[in-house]
């Protein structure tokens, strides 16, 4: 079965990667904006407030109408399933396991 991405699962993800350095909270400080890769295609895009403004987090709101799938009972949207939440630093994507081993070699 194919894994949509949905905030429910951000919400798992980030307490997956808590104290790794694998979420924006714990990263931010070492350069990392919160964005998600579409693996179809190698597109990046930052997460945005639905306003368009920068979101300090993992946010669905602010994505490309092309990227919702759907929406959930309460509207928030549900992504493509080749969607993936990670970080861009210094113009390059990093996943979550990737940020964490960053922070983890640079003992952030």
């Amino acid at each position: 079965m194919t894994r949509v991405l949905t905030k429910q699962r951000l919400e798992r993800e980030n307490l997956a990667y808590r104290f790794t350095g694998g979420v924006s909270q714990e990263n931010r400080g070492f350069g990392f904006r919160p964005a998600f890769r579409d693996t179809d295609d190698r597109s990046v895009y930052l997460s945005l407030r639905a306003c368009g403004s920068p979101a300090p987090f993992h946010c669905l709101e602010g994505l490309p109408s092309n990227l919702i799938v759907g929406r959930d009972a309460a509207g928030v949207p549900i992504l493509k399933p080749s969607l993936e939440a990670g970080f861009v630093r210094d113009g390059v994507f990093y996943t979550r396991d990737e940020a964490a081993a960053s922070m983890a070699a640079s003992d952030g």
